[in-house]
This record gives structure tokens, C-alpha cells and sequence, in this order.
């Protein structure tokens, strides 16, 4: 926990991080030159939500080896943060939203900041490191690896997101595969894009995460809510705020202290301990009471991230007021809604921010420039610099031969597969193949005979050990290099995107190759742009094809998917017609992949 010193500097960092969030938005949309009236858009609500979130974790509890998935609309603030530390420039953030400028969401290809993983396809973003976390077991249990550091896997999750069913199929397949190092941290502001969440949410997640064995961390009270409820009348005040309604608490946040002073007095006005908590308290102190929620509280954000000290999957339940500390917080039009000029003026007023100063990086703070470069230099997270790592390339031995005189080329991938299976090779070390519950019925399984299936603990194959005849050899363990998924395609996607940034992640190479039916590429086709969108690499195999598979139906042909393969960008696409002309394709992608 930082000392006291610490916690004052750490105060001032995070209203600079808010301020410099909404400047960056009010900038490109109010002062940049413009060419129209269009608004250029940015989301000042749901980025101040996450200040105090974001300021815990990156300037107090992250370390170089973890890695974040940024809450899209929470991009001002990363950038804001990274403009602190060195790593973000004035000029990108004047040209917010524009060309060449920080990008909306952030970004791995477009940002010249330290983005460990593009968001912007809500969902995905938070995935993709429950998949990243399997990808750091798979290296860390290989003989060959130079991982020095298993780091935590972090999702800052807006609560509109746990709309998307991708993170519930993520959850179970997290689950089958022993999911650790895992952090989802939820942005419980309780507004969405139009109007607030249903009462309740907090114990569906509650129950859907403990039942796939995460544990629950509930950060509902920051420090003087709970200094409040120690004092006589407090436990009234703290079951009023425990009952109250989503809408009406953030009615009365953007209605302010008078507003909160009758409504309470209403409903726990007694004439005695708890009229007398309210009354002692001026109108300003009274908002700064009730806006004073756990997802905004420095010691409290920083003692419940603290006190983990396993490697458990967490999810954090943080309560936040969405627009806090800006005159949006708590209007339930603020998703999209931008501060007047009139209204960025008083903001500014507010926090001492003086005219032409406004980019300057310790401007208004209450302390010395000295002892927050001090600080900012002594940071965990950015002690390493830039964490962009690389990876040497493997080597690839030339197109495999594949002599049947009659031979399709989805039995042809097999082969090319299983004669590479064979050899010792550093290529060979290091394929990983996945494949959505059709391991067998998509050539895989001469592969996985070979080179077995990954499991951080060994699992026998029973039906061998109970000399049940099987062409098939089902033993999973550290060794393995087929991770077996269930048959939700938008995990095969992101699990191959999280493969493909292996050597950027982990300074590890991997070659992964992932398989389907042709026709259900369609079923994954969010995460696999997602996936091409961060200039993941991966081969991708659909196969059976086109009307293979025409006795079973029409649900299993395809014709669509050559038009996704053409049309996809970052995705080199090809339909071989023969084997040798699949040899030549393979042994160029294993090169291509590592670009």
C-alpha cells in the first residue's frame, strides 16, 4: 500500500489523468479546426468513470509482465496516462479521432502508445485475455521457453459489456482449462448507452462467475462511506444507499448535495443520529459523501487489489458513478454527451487549469513538478519501457512432399501436418494446433497422436488404459501442443489471436493453426476480424468445404466463405484446388506468419 505521501501525489496524477481524458475530447471537438459541423464524438462519461480504476492499476499495482485490455470508451484515459509517462505525445492528442491521431479505442496497430491489446468490438477485448492467460501457460510449461515472469491478465470491463454472450462461452471454456492469472475488473457505473442497467445485475454476475470459479471481489464503498457508517446513524445511511435505486442514485448525483440532503432526510430522517449525520455535513461535503463509491477511492481500489495474493481467476465489481467529477456524472444522457463550452470553462475554473496551459503535464497540481517526476519515474508498470516484444523466426524446411496418387486436400493437410509431426524441428516445436470440438473430422488427428494435447496436469487417456481399441491417442499434458476447445467458434478466433501475439506478448514464438467446418467460419467472424484487426498471425484452415460435407444438409455447405477470405482485412486467403499446391501454400504461411 503506498504511504501517505504517496497517496496525496497519487490524488493529484488522477486529476490530471480526468482532466487531460476530457481535454483530449473537448479539444477535438471544440477547438481543432474542422471542416463541418459533424461532431467528432468521444465519451467523457464512461472515461471519468474509470479514472480512479485506471490510476490505481497503472501507477500503484501493475507490473511490466501483466497486460491490460483497455474498456474502449476508456481510451482518453489510457492515452492520458501514457502522455504522463513518456509514451504518448501532445501532438497525437490534438489530433484525437483524426488522422493519424490517438485512436478512438485503443489501438496495437495505429498507436504509438504501449497497447497490449486493441478493443473497440465490445466483449471481445475482455476474452481475449482469459486466452492470452492459457497462451502464457502453454509457453511457461515448454522446456524451450525464456519466460522469466508469469504476469495477470487484466480486463477493464464496462458493465454494458457482460451483455455480450461471448464472454459467458469464454467463461466456460476458461473453466474447462483451468483459467488462473485472470482479472476482469467491472466498471459497475450502471448506465449504458441508453438509460440505466436493470436493477439486480450485480448478483446474476456475481452467481455466473462464482458457478465457473472465480472469485467475486465487491468494491461498493470507498473510505468516507465507510468512515460515515461508523458513526451513529450510519448504518441507516449505509442500508439507504444499499437500497436505492440505480436511476435515482444517479438522478441525485447530478442533482448535487441539496438534492441528496432531502431525499435523505425523507427517508431516514429520524430527529436524531442519523438527521444529525446529514445535517453536519455542508451541501458540497454531502456529494462528496454519496458520489464517494469504492470504484472511485484510491486506498480502497488499491487495498482490494492488493489483497489478492493467488493466482485465482478475480472479478471486481466496482461501483462508479458514470461522468464522476465532470458536470455530466450522473445524467443518464452522458454516454455519448459531450461538456457545452460553458460547461468545460467551469470544469476547468474548478480545477485551477489555467488558459493556454492546458496540455502542461503538472499544470494546476497541488505539489512540486519534481516530486511527480520523482514518482512517475519510480512506476512498476513502465519500468521496463515499451513492453513490444519480438521473437526470433523459425525456420521453415521446404513444401512436404505428398505422394498418394488419389488424395483430397483436406486429407493432404493432415498428412503435411503429421509428416511435420514426425520431425524434431524448431518449426514443428513450435505449431500449436486448436480446433472447436472437431479435432478428428478436420485432419487433426495424426497430429495429436504425435505431439498429444495440452493440459497444465497430466490426463490420462482412459480408454487406452482400459485397452478400449481407439485410432485416436487422448492424453493431455504440459508436453502438448493441441489445445482441444468446446465448439463456440468465437473462442477458436480469439484464442488464435491471442496465439498469434505470442512473440509480441511474450517474446515467444508460436505458429498457431486453428480448424472448422468451412461453413461455421461465419459463426466466429467478429473475433476473427478482431483478430486480423491486431495484426495477429495464425493459419486458419476451413475444411471440410465448399459441399463436402452435401449429404449432411444444407446447414453444413458453404459457398460464402472464398467471399470472407477476399474481403477480410490482414487475412491472406487461398482455395487450393490439389495437395502440391497446398504444400507450397503451408510452407509460405508458416514464413508469412512471422512477418
Amino acid at each position: 500500500m503506498p504511504d501517505t505521501d504517496e497517496i496525496a501525489i497519487l490524488r493529484e496524477l488522477e486529476k490530471k489523468i480526468l482532466w487531460l481524458a476530457c481535454w483530449t475530447i473537448h479539444h477535438a471537438n471544440h477547438v481543432r479546426p474542422k471542416s463541418d459541423a459533424i461532431k467528432t464524438g468521444g465519451h467523457q462519461a464512461s472515461s471519468a468513470s474509470m479514472v480512479s480504476i485506471m490510476t490505481a492499476l497503472y501507477l500503484a499495482v501493475l507490473r511490466p509482465e501483466d497486460r491490460v485490455a483497455v474498456k474502449p470508451h476508456a481510451s482518453p484515459v489510457f492515452h492520458a496516462i501514457q502522455y504522463l509517462m513518456g509514451q504518448q505525445t501532445r501532438e497525437k492528442l490534438e489530433a484525437f479521432r483524426g488522422y493519424g491521431g490517438a485512436q478512438s479505442y485503443p489501438s496495437r496497430t495505429k498507436d504509438i502508445d504501449d497497447v497490449d491489446f486493441s478493443t473497440g468490438s465490445v466483449g471481445l477485448g475482455v476474452a481475449i485475455t482469459a486466452f492470452a492467460s492459457l497462451v502464457q501457460d502453454y509457453l511457461a510449461a515448454k522446456p524451450w521457453t525464456s519466460m522469466q515472469r508469469t504476469g495477470r491478465m487484466v480486463a477493464l470491463v464496462g458493465d454494458a459489456e457482460m451483455d455480450e454472450g461471448n464472454i459467458y462461452e469464454c467463461l466456460q471454456e476458461g473453466w474447462k482449462h483451468g483459467l488462473r492469472n485472470c482479472w476482469w475488473i467491472v466498471d459497475y457505473n450502471r448506465q449504458s448507452l441508453d438509460g440505466v442497467v436493470h436493477e439486480g445485475l450485480y448478483q446474476r454476475i456475481e452467481a455466473i462467475f462464482r458457478a465457473f470459479g472465480w472469485d467475486v471481489v465487491l468494491i461498493k464503498h470507498g473510505a468516507l462511506q465507510r468512515a460515515a457508517f461508523a458513526e451513529p446513524g450510519g448504518e441507516r445511511l449505509r442500508d439507504w444507499i444499499d437500497n436505492c435505486p440505480n436511476a435515482l442514485y444517479s438522478a441525485l448525483t447530478f442533482q448535487g448535495g441539496a438534492a441528496w440532503r432531502r431525499r435523505l432526510l425523507d427517508g431516514i430522517g429520524d430527529q436524531g443520529d442519523a438527521t444529525a449525520l446529514v445535517e453536519r455535513r455542508s451541501d458540497d461535503q454531502l456529494q462528496a459523501l454519496m458520489t464517494n463509491l469504492g470504484g472511485h477511492c484510491l486506498e480502497t481500489l488499491i487495498d482490494a487489489f492488493g489483497s489478492i495474493d493467488h493466482d485465482r481467476p478475480t472479478v471486481f465489481v466496482t461501483y462508479t458513478i458514470k461522468g464522476h467529477g465532470t458536470p455530466l456524472a450522473g445524467h443518464k444522457d452522458n454516454h455519448a454527451g459531450l461538456m457545452t463550452p460553458d460547461q468545460m470553462d467551469f470544469f476547468k475554473s474548478s480545477l485551477g487549469v489555467r488558459e493556454g496551459h492546458e496540455w502542461d503535464l503538472f499544470e494546476a497540481l497541488d505539489g512540486k513538478g519534481e516530486d511527480f517526476r520523482s514518482f512517475l519515474a519510480r512506476v512498476p508498470f513502465f519500468a521496463d519501457g515499451p513492453r513490444r516484444y519480438t521473437a526470433e523466426c523459425v525456420s521453415t524446411s521446404g513444401p512436404v512432399a505428398v505422394t498418394d496418387e488419389e488424395i483430397s486436400t483436406q486429407n493432404g493437410f493432415g498428412k503435411i501436418l503429421d509428416a511435420l509431426a514426425k520431425s524434431d524441428s524448431p518449426l514443428a516445436q513450435r505449431i500449436v494446433t486448436t480446433s472447436p470440438d472437431v479435432t478428428v473430422s478436420t485432419n487433426l488427428g495424426p497430429w495429436v497422436n504425435r505431439r498429444g494435447l495440452f493440459a497444465r496436469d497430466e490426463i490420462a487417456d482412459t480408454f487406452r488404459l482400459e485397452r478400449v481399441p481407439s485410432t485416436q491417442k487422448w492424453r493431455f499434458s504440459p508436453e502438448g501442443q493441441h489445445v482441444e476447445l468446446g465448439i463456440a467458434e468465437m473462442n477458436l478466433f480469439l484464442l488464435l489471436g491471442a496465439a498469434g501475439l505470442s512473440h509480441s506478448l511474450f517474446g515467444e514464438r508460436l505458429l498457431p493453426i486453428g480448424t472448422l467446418y468451412d461453413p461455421f467460419v461465419a459463426r466466429g467472424l467478429d473475433a476473427l476480424n478482431y483478430a486480423c484487426y491486431q495484426d495477429a498471425r495464425f493459419i486458419v484452415a476451413g475444411t471440410p468445404s465448399g459441399v463436402t460435407l452435401a449429404p449432411e444438409g444444407g446447414a453444413h455447405q458453404s459457398i460464402g466463405t472464398p467471399l470472407i477470405g477476399m474481403s477480410q482485412d490482414g487475412l491472406a486467403s487461398f482455395e487450393p484446388a490439389f495437395v502440391d499446391e497446398l504444400a507450397i501454400i503451408m510452407d509460405w504461411a508458416f514464413d508469412y506468419m512471422q512477418r
